[in-house]
């Protein structure tokens, strides 16, 4: 596990209906969204691997679909440094994955029908108004990069 990073799995209840899943509560994690977005990606693409300087990403992978999601700890200050993992999150795991400043993050559709997910970031993105610079360093814009989403 990579320090600071939090994986909690999700628990979808279930009933004739469908299902309702929880995935915030200000009483089991501190942490402050300031948004909120959906994205739908399609099969065999990825999203990244980049990184925040400032802002913590708090995603939510419930389905449908199913990601393959890669993390590695480039903060100096980590005990860890140079940790990389990888799992699969989604409909067959249901679950929310915070992600600090620091770590580099992508993940990549496997699902044929393509996948959802949600993130919840504690900053704005671009800032108030849209009008500060955005907090991304592109690791997938570098062909020398060695963050790899295979």
């Amino acid at each position: 596990m990579i320090e600071g990073v939090i994986i909690k799995s999700i628990k979808k209840n279930e009933d004739e209906r469908g299902w309702l899943a929880e995935f915030f509560r200000s009483d089991e994690v501190e942490y402050l969204p300031v948004m909120s977005y959906l994205s739908f990606t399609k099969n065999g693409i990825a999203r990244g691997p980049h990184e925040h300087k400032h802002q913590s990403d708090y995603f939510v992978f419930v389905g449908p679909g199913d990601f393959e999601l890669y993390l590695w700890d480039r903060r100096k200050s980590s005990i860890r440094v140079g940790e990389e993992m990888k799992i699969v999150v989604g409909e067959s795991n249901p679950c929310l994955v915070i992600v600090p400043p620091g770590v580099v993050h992508g993940y990549k559709c496997i699902s044929q029908a393509g996948a959802f997910s949600i993130n919840l970031p504690d900053k704005l993105y671009r800032g108030k108004n849209k009008s500060e610079e955005i907090d991304e360093i592109r690791w997938e814009d570098d062909l020398r990069s060695p963050y790899k989403i295979i």
